[in-house]
């Protein structure tokens, strides 16, 4: 074993648990073949305004100059680092298409099932069903990017993510979830 990777795998311990998870994290989307569920990036409040409209961006809660920044940033993070992104599937809701789109890693694609239901949880069984199946369903070879809410990714994953934040799954279609927790970026 080389002196440089003993060197690199010590510090990364010495780092804690974190650093090691986004290591791993990183590392698996640089290989293909996983999935990063990302929550959309920064949007200051909670859930949307009354008079939501899907089709009109100026009645939604929306990215500010921050949340455009950190897509900017994410995207640069996944191109400097080597990911090979294959597509990009977004809710339909304008903090998440325009996080999709500022991150500028691939062709973008809306997709209903990746919509927040936190207003309306009548949804919720169905659409987290169909977000398991996209996950179980991938096969690369690239990476595939889901940016979604944190309601989605909780449903799925148990997991509460920050604005910003990717969770990083391998499909393992005959788990009992369907998939493996690789680690959080």
């Amino acid at each position: 074993m080389p002196l440089r990777f003993l060197v690199f795998c010590l510090l990364i311990l010495a780092a804690g648990p974190a650093v090691a998870e986004e290591s791993a994290a990183l590392a698996a989307l640089r290989g293909g073949g996983t999935v990063a569920l990302l929550r959309h990036a920064l949007a200051p409040g909670t859930g949307d305004p009354s008079g939501f409209r899907i089709d009109d961006c100026a009645t939604q809660r929306n990215l500010d100059p921050a949340g455009r920044q950190q897509a900017e940033d994410i995207g640069r993070l996944l191109r400097d680092s080597g990911v090979d992104v294959s597509v990009v599937r977004t809710s339909r809701w304008c903090r998440a298409r325009d996080t999709a789109r500022l991150l500028d890693v691939g062709p973008v694609e809306e997709a209903a099932y990746l919509d927040s239901f936190f207003s309306d949880r009548s949804t919720a069984s169905a659409q987290t069903e169909d977000l398991r199946r996209s996950v179980v369903e991938w096969t690369g070879p690239g990476v595939l990017i889901l940016v979604t809410h944190q309601v989605n990714i909780t449903a799925l994953t148990g997991i509460v993510p920050r604005s910003g934040e990717m969770v990083v799954l391998r499909p393992r279609p005959f788990s009992d979830t369907g998939f493996l927790l690789v680690g959080r970026l």
